[in-house]
């Protein structure tokens, strides 16, 4: 179910940037996999950045109590009730023969913004028999507390789809393309080095302190000048 989150986290992204063509699979409990089909049309990525949020998201379990579900939910509400009432998440409880050989539960959030961003965070239990034990209070507090990390770093995309935002602007068109992201993860930092590696692109970098118009962390408005990559398989003509 957290891949699952981020999946959509990231086809609202593709949705946002002008694709079309999406379909997709719902995830399958019983075989673990999710799969995705984009056909899409790059377009230049613009900025943007909301301040309001609500949040939802789904408290899953595997082959666990039930009680686990109310616990972790109460645990995150403690934190998100703080800063906003509009808050909803639901529980999915999974036992049987549909739930697999491996028990856990985890907790997925995503908070959207008035002008339709998706910033998400995830945490789920260790595997049995791996690392130490979480007790479902502390997962609860400690996921909603990497949601509001990602909602403090601010930006168009969150931390996990960065590297996904910069990889289409290199593909895109031969035109200036920005995005104004939130402080740089080191994924997405190795990844531009990939980038220059692979396709000798060069971002320019200007750093956007907080201030009137930008709540948060400060800011990375991101910039470069596309390859205008084509489907290689193409035929031509």
């Amino acid at each position: 179910m957290g891949l699952y989150i981020r999946i959509v986290t990231s086809v609202i992204f593709l949705q946002n940037m002008g694709t079309s063509g999406l379909r997709g699979t719902a995830p399958s409990w019983s075989k673990g996999y999710e799969t995705w089909d984009c056909l899409s049309k790059l377009s230049v990525v613009k900025t943007y950045h909301g301040v309001d949020w609500i949040t939802q998201g789904p408290r899953y379990s595997v082959r666990v109590s039930p009680q686990m579900a109310n616990r972790i939910v109460d645990s995150a509400r403690s934190i998100l009730n703080k800063f906003l009432p509009d808050i909803y998440i639901y529980t999915d409880h999974m036992k049987g023969i549909n739930s697999g050989k491996s028990p856990g539960f985890g907790l997925s959030l995503v908070a959207e913004t008035t002008n339709g961003t998706f910033l998400s965070a995830e945490l789920a239990s260790n595997p049995q028999g791996q690392g130490t034990a979480m007790l479902p209070e502390d997962l609860g507090r400690n996921c909603a507390r990497l949601l509001l990390e990602e909602i403090y770093r601010g930006g168009c995309v969150d931390s996990t789809n960065q590297s996904l935002a910069l990889l289409l602007m290199t593909l895109g068109q031969q035109d200036v393309s920005k995005v104004l992201l939130g402080p740089l993860s080191p994924y997405t930092i190795e990844f531009l080095r990939h980038l220059k590696s692979f396709f000798q692109i060069m971002f320019k970098i200007e750093t956007k302190p907080c201030g009137e118009e930008l709540k948060g962390g400060d800011k990375v408005l991101m910039t470069c000048v596309g390859i205008g990559f084509s489907n290689l398989s193409k035929t031509l003509k």
